[in-house]
């Protein structure tokens, strides 16, 4: 996913091109920022517990990115090119995971994605570890989950041209999702999203949040290509500063140019993904018999827990798996 080229720049610093597909799905800025929020849209027999835990729910949300690095069967989790199975609406596909194995067959479906699957599937073990009373299980599950339903709002995670690759638009995926969220987010979007609904269907409302991505994908690359005919390159892209290198990226005035040209898009988007984390984390804890959390707010790590985060992080920097670009 990382897509870097060295210049030489004498004696100063070195330059890194990079296309502003940065590390990951929504961007860990916006990845983190959605489970964050959603936090606060949990009834008060949740924020018990998940208040507390605010900073783990928050940084947790970047683990399924960093697993991609070192878990060949990770990355297929975080999309679907759904164009590749059927057309809008997609009513062929079948919902029911054995019946899509039996249709297209599992090397099918794994080469192509499974995140609407995969997404059923987490729901099921959240709810389990709320009926077992199991914290870290809780809060693990409950962090990739907001992971998992945060990309389904992305609409280049439900296509096949999920980087421009196809149209000589390569760079857009984080464009969309990373550049625009971190320039426009926290000054412009409003975030609050509700009171977390219960979900009475999580297979449907799983479909419908997939059917809309892929729906809105032609848009993102549509209006994007339009607007790139109007900017030449030296406009498109400028230089920044982080952390002391040099990156190149795209500019402002494109970034900007473009979040404007598709309404308030990305804004909705993220919006929707709050709503729907919250609601899928309320929707578990119903489920298993809405358990008491009170007793389970303790805010030290296990040496088992602390060696796992310790172990994915070394995995992710290492970066030994070759991994979708987006």
């Amino acid at each position: 996913m990382l897509t870097h080229t060295w210049l030489r720049i004498p004696v100063l610093f070195t330059v890194i091109i990079f296309s502003c597909t940065d590390v990951c799905a929504w961007g860990f800025f916006a990845h983190q920022r959605i489970n964050r929020l959603a936090v606060f849209c949990l009834p008060p027999e949740m924020m018990i517990l998940y208040k507390p835990q605010l900073e783990y729910i928050t940084a947790h949300a970047t683990d399924p990115d960093k697993r991609r690095y070192a878990v060949a069967a990770e990355g297929a989790r975080h999309y679907i090119d759904i164009d590749l199975f059927d057309k809008p609406p997609y009513a062929q596909i079948p919902r029911n995971w054995a019946d899509a194995v039996t249709k297209y067959s599992a090397d099918s479906l794994n080469r192509n994605g499974i995140l609407p699957w995969h997404l059923e599937k987490m729901m099921a073990m959240l709810t389990a570890a709320f009926r077992e009373k199991d914290q870290q299980r809780i809060l693990r599950l409950s962090a990739e989950l907001g992971h998992y339903i945060a990309d389904a709002h992305v609409p280049l995670h439900v296509c096949s041209n999920h980087n421009g690759q196809f149209t000589g638009q390569q760079g857009i995926h984080g464009l969309w999702e990373s550049r625009i969220p971190e320039l426009l987010a926290d000054k412009t979007f409003d975030y609050w999203a509700g009171k977390a609904v219960y979900i009475s269907e999580p297979r449907k409302y799983i479909w419908d949040i997939i059917r809309v991505s892929g729906m809105a994908a032609d848009t993102v690359l549509a209006y994007e290509k339009r607007l790139s005919e109007k900017f030449p390159p030296g406009r498109r892209y400028g230089y920044e500063n982080r952390n002391g290198v040099l990156i190149r990226t795209y500019a402002e005035d494109y970034t900007k140019a473009y979040a404007l040209s598709m309404g308030d898009m990305v804004e909705r988007r993220m919006k929707n993904a709050i709503a729907a984390v919250a609601a899928a984390w309320y929707t578990a804890w119903v489920n298993a018999g809405q358990p008491s959390l009170q007793e389970l707010n303790h805010t030290v790590l296990t040496p088992e827990e602390v060696q796992e985060m310790e172990l994915l992080q070394r995995q992710w920097l290492e970066g030994k798996l070759p991994v979708r670009e987006e």
